[in-house]
């Protein structure tokens, strides 16, 4: 199944946790989504569109990620992120407090099935914190790096004694990824089938990207009318 992967990547946690003292430092921003969650949800930003830490949006606008000063101070987190060979666009540290709760929400159109992909590093994080997508704990462990589709209802609960805080990557999908999403066993053919939608569903997923109005979405908007076009010119010849 490709809801959620675990990715090999060789992390140092001693040095995770280093650089992570050195962002404890600054002062963390509230999520912007407080619809979405309970409790204490904050974040601060290695790389964002304005280039500020405090700029904690996934993806506000078309202009470009570029890093942030923070990310500067943290040679490790440097090291990790030059090793992942992709586009990346919003990385940021998301911090949950013991007994919040982000509630059950999807990121719309947020799966490598889709181009795009979001991988979690958990830093700090205990047993009794549940982390469910598609109906799925997926049980992440410290220093472990996981692939999610966030597309899917996906939910989190904080119910251990110590706050939780993973390193968040999003990035763009091109051949260096395929391969590494291969040796986690991601399904490509699974994928095909799943993206495999009738021409009025994709019509409907077009209706609802363009409400939501932002790049991402206008990507999606993009490759649907690619892949219905060329579909409807078949049916036109087969009259």
């Amino acid at each position: 199944m490709n809801d959620s992967l675990q990715i090999e990547l060789a992390i140092d946690v001693q040095k995770l946790n280093a650089d992570l003292h050195i962002c404890l430092q600054t002062q963390w921003k509230e999520h912007f989504n407080d619809q979405d969650y309970m409790g204490s949800w904050t974040a601060i930003a290695l790389r964002s569109q304005s280039g500020n830490a405090q700029d904690i949006f996934a993806n506000d606008t078309d202009q470009p990620f570029v890093n942030t000063p923070l990310l500067f101070s943290c040679t490790y987190f440097q090291e990790l992120l030059e090793q992942l060979l992709f586009e990346k666009e919003t990385v940021r540290l998301l911090r949950l407090q013991p007994g919040s709760i982000v509630k059950e929400h999807r990121d719309n159109g947020l799966a490598y099935r889709f181009g795009c992909f979001r991988l979690h590093i958990p830093i700090v994080t205990a047993a009794a914190v549940s982390f469910k997508v598609g109906g799925k704990n997926i049980p992440m462990k410290q220093g472990e790096c996981w692939y999610a589709d966030f597309d899917l209802p996906h939910s989190v609960i904080n119910d251990s004694e110590q706050e939780r805080i993973h390193l968040v990557i999003d990035g763009k999908r091109n051949a260096w990824t395929d391969e590494l999403f291969a040796k986690a066993g991601y399904d490509f053919e699974e994928e095909k089938r799943k993206n495999d939608y009738s021409i009025e569903t994709k019509l409907k997923m077009i209706e609802q990207f363009r409400l939501m109005n932002t790049p991402a979405s206008d990507i999606m908007i993009k490759k649907l009318e690619a892949e219905i076009n060329p579909t409807m010119n078949n049916t036109e010849h087969g009259k």
